[in-house]
């Protein structure tokens, strides 16, 4: 497979970072891409350490390049938007985040043109389905974890969550909780780092497709507490592979209090997470459900 992939994200953020994994794969089973993105953003800058063939992103280089290739995988909002517009191939589109989809002319149009969907949760196939995308063109595709060595866990270490300053996050739930459990926390802008040295992963959130971060934390051996929300309880099962908990503080504090109290049962969260991360959650299962959802993109097409 050849295949044209456009992310134009100026962060590096949970989707660069299945990006990237994605590529990684796809070197790995022989199949050959080329990465648009934007020039200085920190993906374009990780595609070239990786050495990857990555060019500066642009309508212009869509247009002209897109026919060279089998397919184009969109990867974000504006990718989708400029695949729409110029795109000589078929193309097909990431989709991650939980919020609906508009219903304007212009955006029907522009969910028209793509020749499939890859929700990262049934929770956000189902807000396609809710826009009026035809389930037939939507597949789902979890995103994935690289499975590596996993911390010795102890209750002496800090609790971690994401540092993030969009309010949809919780920071302020997570900070509330931690001080009603006097534990301390620490918000992580590096969490592959900060996961070294964990008592807990609190990931708190008002909204999420999916919650990719938690995968980190089930890989590496960190116990997931996280927002009894849709998107996130698709990547855990309550009570077995983490803990769901209601967006309260208090609720919050005592899940995190269970945790540090009771290590065999932290050691199961544990135990069931790495299982699970390896059947459902693996990049192999990943690429395959990709490369799946290309074929039956061109397959159509060709017709």
């Amino acid at each position: 497979m050849h295949v044209l992939h456009i992310d134009l994200g100026r962060e590096m953020r949970g989707g660069q970072h299945q990006v990237l994994l994605l590529l990684k794969m796809m070197r790995s089973a022989g199949h050959s891409f080329t990465l648009l993105a934007r020039a200085g953003s920190p993906i374009f800058a990780s595609a070239v350490a990786l050495q990857f063939n990555v060019r500066p992103a642009s309508l212009l280089a869509l247009r002209q390049l897109s026919s060279e290739f089998d397919i184009v995988h969109a990867h974000d909002a504006k990718s989708h938007t400029w695949a729409a517009l110029v795109s000589r191939r078929p193309f097909v589109v990431s989709r991650r985040v939980a919020f609906a989809v508009g219903t304007t002319a212009i955006s029907r149009w522009k969910y028209g043109r793509a020749a499939r969907f890859l929700a990262v949760s049934q929770f956000v196939a189902s807000k396609l389905k809710e826009a009026g995308v035809a389930q037939s063109k939507i597949d789902v595709v979890f995103d994935s974890a690289e499975l590596s060595a996993m911390q010795t866990w102890t209750p002496e270490a800090p609790l971690v969550a994401l540092a993030s300053a969009d309010p949809k996050k919780g920071r302020d739930l997570v900070q509330r909780a931690s001080e009603m459990a006097r534990i301390p926390v620490t918000f992580s802008s590096d969490l592959q780092k900060d996961f070294a040295h964990a008592s807990a992963f609190v990931y708190i959130s008002r909204s999420e497709g999916f919650g990719s971060a938690a995968l980190v934390a089930m890989s590496k051996g960190v116990p997931v507490i996280a927002s009894r929300i849709d998107g996130m309880v698709e990547v855990f099962e309550d009570g077995v592979s983490g803990l769901a908990v209601e967006n309260e503080p208090s609720a919050i504090a005592a899940a995190i209090e269970r945790v540090w109290q009771n290590p065999e049962l932290a050691k199961s969260l544990i135990a069931h997470a790495r299982t699970r991360v390896e059947t459902l959650f693996s990049p192999s299962v990943m690429l395959l459900k990709t490369l799946a959802s290309y074929r039956r993109a061109l397959a159509v097409h060709d017709v």
